[in-house]
């Protein structure tokens, strides 16, 4: 299968059992009318006859002498479905808060890097008869664009339609050559920005970080960016997408800003209750899809940042918002006009120190943001997976040395969904959050004379 690219081998660099490199996804379904006792049973039973499984499901990772050392991929000749596709059970009484302690758990363990770097859980004893499936997919195959992009391609609008496995092949060549061609064609890309750029690359990204940085105050310290373990704490919330609307039109912004608004209000208000809030502002890495609307890729990474001052160091909700798109708008004004290497370039001398941090496994170096706040959008119909509907899912994402928070935000028919992933050491009681994140939207509310 060839050699990872550099941006993909960078999430496998840097894993250890402190800082485990997987993202994940919980969702929420409700079984189909009629279903018995023994349904998640029988779709268990389902999911392990998959006898195709996806190029992207059914590689692992490796090197040798015959790599020179560098991480490649590898076609794994037997994927193991009983190791990667587990059931489980809630322990009474089964409410939303039992399954985040279990999703928490699970995302605190590594991937088996001898295997296939995948692995879902059917969880079934919610006391309101719902489902959960918590999947976990280490970044180095999967961005959370292409994670969504490939939910949306196996989940169906119709509830009649069969069951699709996230792992099973969808709409994709399952040849071996597949993936080189591909590869092959990527690579070309990148060449032909390479050559377009000439020799300039690194210092056309310094200029547009320069420029980014320029407005920004240095990011401080906080005790968000300390040391971290491997233990992680998910807390998980919806919010009407109509109500972040409504305060985007009132205050003449968009929902993106609204929701790095939200999570200002509540790290300022969270630091506050800890005596922690610093008296600069936080600044936040704002990730950037770089696939295009109607891109095919559904694997590997493809993400540039923006740093935003969040405005943590103004009490007044309205100020704080709009201090938060002007910052965002001048992010995106350095990114117009420019090539997708130029922007990697620049992400990548943004990322460095955390880069540096994650590999020496140092904290105390000077970070130019404080934590990552990521939003993508998601479907806007209603989904299902063999008949089951889907009613929510979250987010989960990583943690790294120095970055001990990460909040991931997407939508899904009328609701944004936030998923907040820390660590469980250095962010206590990080469900906290979720009541600021309410606060925040009720303090831009009565602001704005919204509803």
């Amino acid at each position: 299968m060839g050699l990872m690219s550099p941006v993909d081998a960078a999430f496998l660099v840097p894993e250890t059992r402190d800082q485990p490199m997987h993202v994940g996804i919980l969702q929420l379904f409700t079984t189909p009318e009629g279903a018995g006792r023994d349904y998640l049973a029988d779709l268990y039973r389902v999911l392990l006859r998959v006898e195709d499984i996806s190029p992207i499901f059914g590689k692992r990772a490796y090197r040798s002498l015959s790599t020179l050392g560098q991480w490649a991929w590898q076609s794994d000749p037997d994927v193991d479905l009983e190791h990667h596709v587990r059931h489980s059970a809630l322990p009474r009484p089964g409410r939303i808060r039992e399954l985040l302690a279990l999703t928490s758990r699970l995302h605190s363990t590594l991937l088996d890097r001898q295997r296939p770097l995948w692995e879902m859980y059917l969880i079934e004893g919610l006391q309101d008869g719902r489902f959960a499936v918590y999947l976990k997919v280490h970044h180095a195959l999967l961005d959370g664009v292409s994670g969504l992009r490939r939910m949306q391609k196996v989940l169906s609008p119709d509830p009649g339609e069969a069951l699709c496995a996230p792992y099973a092949p969808i709409d994709e060549p399952t040849s071996p050559g597949y993936d080189v061609r591909r590869s092959a064609a990527s690579v070309t890309t990148v060449l032909g920005e390479v050559i377009g750029l000439g020799g300039a690359a690194v210092h056309v990204a310094e200029r547009l970080l320069r420029e980014q940085a320029a407005a920004l105050p240095v990011a401080p310290r906080t005790i968000l960016n300390g040391p971290i373990t491997g233990s992680r704490r998910f807390a998980a919330q919806s919010w009407p997408l109509d109500r972040l609307k409504a305060v985007a039109t009132a205050s003449r912004t968009s929902i993106n800003d609204v929701v790095l608004a939200m999570c200002s209000a509540a790290l300022r208000r969270y630091l506050l209750e800890l005596a922690a809030l610093p008296a600069s502002s936080l600044i936040a890495l704002v990730p950037v899809s770089l696939r295009g609307v109607d891109s095919v890729e559904t694997a590997g990474n493809a993400v540039g940042s923006i740093l935003c001052n969040l405005a943590t160091d103004l009490d007044d909700p309205v100020a704080r918002l709009t201090a938060i798109g002007e910052s965002m708008g001048r992010g995106k004004q350095a990114f117009l006009g420019k090539g997708r290497l130029e922007i990697l370039a620049t992400s990548g001398l943004t990322l460095a120190p955390v880069a540096v941090g994650s590999l020496v496994g140092l904290h105390q170096l000077p970070l130019p943001f404080n934590v990552t706040i990521s939003n993508v959008p998601g479907p806007r119909h209603t989904l299902y997976m063999g008949g089951a509907r889907l009613d929510a899912f979250y987010p989960l994402s990583i943690p790294t040395v120095g970055q001990a928070l990460n909040i991931t935000v997407t939508s899904y028919l009328d609701q944004m969904q936030f998923g907040l992933t820390g660590c469980r050491r250095q962010v206590p009681h990080l469900q906290r959050l979720l009541i600021h994140l309410e606060t925040a939207v009720d303090e831009l509310e009565q602001a704005l004379a919204v509803g």
